[in-house]
């Protein structure tokens, strides 16, 4: 099987991601946070292969989970189908069954064994290994994302409180609880209490009298703390964490999620430190747990993989990170992008991708659920938000309210990037009479929040040419800044290829490693942090800050202690590497912790 896996993007860039590539035996991971998308990429998938399509529409009881359950029983069915067809195909050129082999990597089993029979004559042992191979052949995982944050209660047509199990996030849960898969879902974007209390009311997720569960808890962590913490909340309830997958705070797509300065490197040297430990405790909590409750447990120890994904652009990399750390696998996600027979990016949009620069991708404020986003300056959403300001018109419509969650002026939640929202807050920032530089970033604050509800499902719409709501046909999306160092369009083979290492695909751009690119946007956020702070600065902060910066340099010494064991590059290489370091640590060295009485001072000067 395959050493990496295609994360979740966005929220329509991977919605059908396993139809895609399942049956080479590649996992990837779909978003089931919109479910009006999931409806119409059903009756898209029912038109393609001549079968009945039956709406579940929003008057539907229940109807969120039931378009959740039956899409990704549509898109198991379709791999099931697709499989079934690549097993009974002749090993001709051209075939998916030869694909499928190509793709693998070198060093996989299977794949030694099909150039083997490559090798062969024609004849009956040929055919017998033929047939041998078939049997090597599986679907790659079709798991699904929920946004643990993304989890606003429903109410009724008359404003009454619907019970707490049609919140959206409980709701998509069960969605994918109820379906046939036997896969897992990616919980990522912190810790819910309401939805991993509501994990228990599904038998899926605990073993049966074989130790095997149906369906498996994948955590996305920043860090091992965070998957201590959760892993244990998870296991008093009985509930086995299949695996942690690591993510760089910042060098990853869609929302940042920044540490307090502590970089990928010492993270995943703890997890390398403490796995089985990690194993060992979350083990003898769960065993407990599902003993007091009655149930079948573990016949022994499951396994706890560890993955990490996130800015990850070489094949060198790659390998050192599953070699050094021993994580079982990795991410690719941004990359894929530029792959059209992988991902749902609009013409329009691919082409931009295709050829942008460095400074096309950036850290912004335009999530309304407050957390930095990665995104993407000459996108059609960024226009239109642009537009929307000079027209005096900032905000946006506001239809599907999944990131409605303020209620600072109202009392039934809205989206800060709504126009009604921004009216709002626009007029109490000019009822505060702030100084002109004071007010002009604080507007800013205001106006850079964007429709991701909208901009980041449209893409497929325009792709595929199904109808677009509303006429709102502005693309929103949110690449890692590792994609400035990739430029084209990529065909499936192509990007399997260059990670492992069979080509290089990357563009004539310097690219530092990744653990040095990830060090520098840790110092830009720092330095950006410290600036957005300077009118309102206080002690806690100043703590923050300090803490950040002394966490920087930890991470520098380690990688420079690091870099003797990276063994894969060149001399050259490794030269360079701790040249950048060196640099970067005198960078954070002369960061400025402001204390509260110099900010006043700049500030009334």
């Amino acid at each position: 099987m395959h050493t990496f896996h295609i994360p979740v993007m966005g929220i329509s860039y991977s919605i059908d991601t396993p139809v895609k590539v399942a049956r080479f035996g590649i996992s990837s991971v779909i978003s089931i946070i919109e479910d009006g998308l999931v409806e119409k990429m059903r009756e898209y998938y029912c038109t393609q292969l001549n079968e009945e399509h039956v709406p579940i529409t929003q008057m539907d009881e229940d109807s969120r989970a039931k378009r959740i359950t039956a899409y990704l029983n549509l898109v198991e069915k379709i791999v099931n189908r697709q499989i079934d067809e690549l097993k009974s195909q002749p090993f001709a050129e051209g075939n998916d069954i030869v694909k499928y082999f190509e793709l693998l990597p070198d060093d996989a089993t299977s794949k030694r064994k099909y150039l083997e029979m490559q090798a062969l004559p024609a004849g009956e042992q040929k055919i017998l290994m033929q047939e041998e191979l078939r049997k090597y052949i599986k679907a790659g995982s079709i798991d699904v994302n929920i946004m643990a944050k993304v989890d606003n209660l429903k109410f009724t047509d008359d404003g009454n409180p619907m019970p707490v199990e049609f919140s959206d996030a409980l709701s998509a849960f069960r969605g994918f609880a109820n379906s046939n898969l036997r896969s897992s879902v990616v919980l990522s974007a912190g810790y819910n209490p309401r939805l991993y209390n509501y994990i228990e009311n599904f038998s899926d997720f605990y073993p049966d009298k074989d130790g095997f569960l149906a369906k498996k808890i994948i955590l996305k962590v920043s860090d091992f703390r965070s998957a201590l913490i959760q892993g244990k909340l998870l296991a008093k309830k009985g509930i086995w964490i299949s695996e942690f997958r690591i993510e760089s705070g910042l060098n990853c797509g869609g929302h940042a999620f920044a540490t307090d300065g502590i970089l990928l490197g010492p993270i995943l040297d703890e997890f390398k430190q403490k796995r089985s430990e990690l194993a060992n405790e979350l083990f003898e909590i769960a065993d407990a747990s599902l003993a007091a409750k009655g149930l079948n447990g573990f016949s022994q120890r499951p396994e706890i993989k560890i993955t990490v994904q996130g800015g990850i652009g070489t094949a060198n990399e790659d390998v050192f990170l599953r070699e050094y750390y021993g994580v079982d696998g990795t991410g690719w996600g941004s990359p894929f992008l530029l792959v059209p027979e992988t991902t749902n990016v609009d013409e329009h949009t691919l082409q931009q991708l295709a050829t942008a620069k460095k400074e096309d991708y950036y850290l912004s404020g335009a999530s309304p659920l407050g957390i930095p986003f990665n995104n993407f300056r000459p996108s059609t959403s960024e226009q239109q938000r642009q537009e929307r300001i000079i027209k005096n018109r900032p905000g946006s419509p506001c239809y599907k309210k999944f990131l409605s969650t303020d209620t600072e002026f109202t009392t039934t939640p809205i989206c800060t990037s709504s126009r009604q929202y921004q009216d709002l807050k626009i007029k109490q920032l000019e009822d505060k009479h702030l100084p002109l530089e004071q007010y002009q970033a604080e507007l800013k604050k205001i106006t850079e929040k964007d429709c991701l509800c909208e901009g980041l499902t449209v893409s497929v719409l325009l792709k595929d040419e199904l109808p677009v709501a509303h006429k709102l046909t502005a693309v929103s999306i949110c690449p890692g800044p590792n994609l400035a160092y990739f430029s084209g369009v990529f065909s499936l083979k192509q990007m399997v290829d260059h990670i492992y290492g069979r080509v290089n695909i990357l563009n004539s751009l310097p690219r530092p490693n990744m653990f040095v690119n990830e060090l520098q946007l840790y110092i830009d956020y720092l330095r950006k942090t410290i600036d957005e702070s300077i009118f309102n600065i206080n002690a806690k902060q100043t703590k923050y800050f300090n803490t950040f910066k002394e966490n920087m340099l930890k991470g520098i010494d380690y990688y420079k202690a690091l870099i003797p064991s990276i063994k894969n590059e060149t001399q050259e290489y490794l030269v360079t590497m701790i040249n950048q370091l060196s640099d970067q640590q005198l960078a954070v060295a002369k960061i400025n912790i402001p204390q509260r009485n110099e900010c006043l001072i700049e500030v009334l000067s």
